[in-house]
Order: C-alpha cells, then structure tokens, then sequence
C-alpha cells in the first residue's frame, strides 16, 4: 500500500519567488503550487497538504514553533498517516527541528527541508529537496530515528544538524558526527542512528530565554541587562572549551545567586565544552560556581532546550542532569 505523508509548509526559501517590485525575493508560493513542481511524486507516496503559514526563517518564534508541535503531534497520531515532512525557512530550521526532535514521542518519521534558492533562481533546489524528504517519511527505515532534517541528499539528525554556510546547497552539517544517511537515485539509506535522544513532554517555553556570544575583552554588561530583563535562563556561547572572558564572571556569579540557571556552550563549530582549564573564566572555575555544560550542543539548540526544561518547571539539578549526559 502506498504510504501517505503530511506536508506541512511554514514557508521560508522554498516558498518565495523574486518580487520586482521590492527587489528581492519573498514568500508567495502555497503548498500545493510547491508540489506541482516535484517530479515523480506519485510513485513515492500519497501526499496531505498544510499551509501552516508562508514565514521567512526569521520570523519562526517560539509560539509558533509550539503552535507547530501541537499540530504535527495530533497528525502523526492519525493511523492513515505514515511521516511528516516540514518546509521551513533555513535561517532557524535547526532550532524547530530540535524542538519537535525533543518533544515527540513517535516512532514515525518527521522530516525538515528547506531550500537555499528561490523559485526564480536557476536550480531552485526545493522540488528534489522536497522529493528527498518525502522519501525518508515514508521510508520504514527512518523509523524510530527521531526528527530529521533532509537537505542535499543527505539525512541528518535534528539534534546534530546546523547552518553552516549562508547560501550553499550543503549547508546543513552535522559537524561533530556525520550524517544518518542519505538518498541515492530514490534509495533511502541509514546507516546510523542518532545517539542517547530524549524526550521531554513540554507545551510551553519559558520567556525570556537569553543567549550571549563571548568575544574577547567582553565585560558583564550583557549578562547583566539580561537579569535586569527578567531573565529565566542565560545560554552563554564562550570561547574554546567553554571558558569566558575573566570580566564576565561577575555577571554569570550574580546570574548564579539569583538561582537562573547558566548554561555554557561554546562558540566554536566542533566539540563539546568541558573543564579543561582552572585559571579566572575558565570552565573549571564556571562549573564549580555552578555553570552548566551544554555538552555538544550549539548555543541555540542549548537554549531550545533550557526553554523547554524551564517551561516545566525543572529544578536546577534536573536540568543540569538533562544538559551533562555526555
């Protein structure tokens, strides 16, 4: 029997066409005229369109991410429904891929895909990424592997899956573990499975949720106009193996005391954080004034998932355990 796949179309690049009038390129195209330009869809599944809206990457925000959650759950509750795909401008389709990646509990396929040209550009790439995605929601053996992101041919796990160049069709890396899979001439190979997935049963995200990138002689300012704002949680992107500049650490102590919980990632595109070094701002100083490691997570994926622990209601020690499982 012919397997049947969701789409839902939130837009982003592979919904805009250029406008002269603006000069630039903007979201016009529905879901259904996106899929009238994939080729040979017929033989791969059956298809359910859903225009969830026509929003630029930058204009994905936490309530509508949530909004999106609700609504993939009830499908892939229904028995007539075998995977979800999800169009999704590229600017932030790594943070609502690990949002959806941390909150359900489904053994179908969930697949992102977006596109890095337009409908106007020459090899607007949408149509055969749509195709790939489709193919790994209705694949049996992309099952069970949580949220995915398939972009170029290439299967990546949502938790691992990040941005890396502005414009490049293979913008999407996992750059610490390598892809699951990927897509050859119709044929879905895994070759892995994304490692230690968890699950967190939230409906809502805590706000305001901060994150801050450390440069070098950065002071406490921005850490402490984020407590003045009410933070509920700080993401602090540092330097190397998580250290920080040595006039931050007063901020990150008052953050402390105030008992909001300070996560560390680091600025860099490989490797986990870790309390390599002891001297002032070093890891190993943050870690015993009570700084949490994000571990391999970036610095936006970590704060997705300090908004979701806080939004229910975590102690401290539960998200440290959350965070430092690695």
């Amino acid at each position: 029997m012919k397997k049947r796949v969701a789409v839902y179309f939130t837009g982003g690049t592979i919904s805009m066409k250029y406008d002269p009038q603006i000069g630039a390129a903007v979201p016009a195209l529905s879901g259904r005229e996106i899929l009238d330009h994939v080729t040979g869809l017929d033989s791969v599944a059956s298809t359910e369109v859903i225009d969830f809206g026509r929003y630029p990457g930058p204009h994905m925000t936490p309530r509508l991410m949530m909004g999106l959650l609700a609504r993939v759950r009830e499908t892939l509750a229904r028995d007539d429904i075998d995977g979800v795909v999800v169009t999704h401008g590229t600017d932030t389709l790594e943070e609502t891929a690990y949002l959806l990646d941390l909150t359900i509990n489904n053994a179908k396929p969930v697949v992102f895909v977006g596109a890095m040209r337009n409908s106007s550009e020459m090899g607007w790439d949408g149509p055969s990424n749509l195709l790939s995605a489709i193919r790994v929601a209705a694949s049996e053996r992309a099952r069970n592997l949580g949220v995915m992101v398939a972009m170029n041919e290439t299967v990546l796990a949502a938790s691992e899956a990040t941005k890396t160049h502005t414009e490049a069709f293979d913008t999407f890396q996992s750059p610490d573990f390598g892809p699951l899979g990927l897509i050859d001439k119709g044929d879905v190979i895994i070759r892995r499975a994304p490692a230690g997935r968890e699950i967190l049963s939230a409906t809502e995200m805590a706000a305001p949720v901060f994150l801050i990138k450390l440069v070098a002689g950065m002071d406490s300012t921005l850490i402490d106009a984020a407590l003045d704002a009410g933070a509920k949680g700080l993401v602090i992107e540092g330097l190397g193996r998580g250290n920080v500049p040595v006039e931050c650490v007063p901020g990150l102590k008052r953050a402390i005391e105030k008992r909001i919980p300070v996560v560390v990632a680091s600025r860099c595109l490989r490797g986990r954080v870790f309390e390599s070094y002891g001297y002032e701002g070093g890891l190993k100083q943050l870690r015993n004034l009570g700084v949490i490691r994000a571990g391999f997570l970036n610095g936006q994926k970590a704060r997705i998932k300090l908004a979701l622990a806080l939004g229910l209601e975590k102690s401290l020690s539960e998200i440290c355990a959350l965070f430092e499982t690695v």
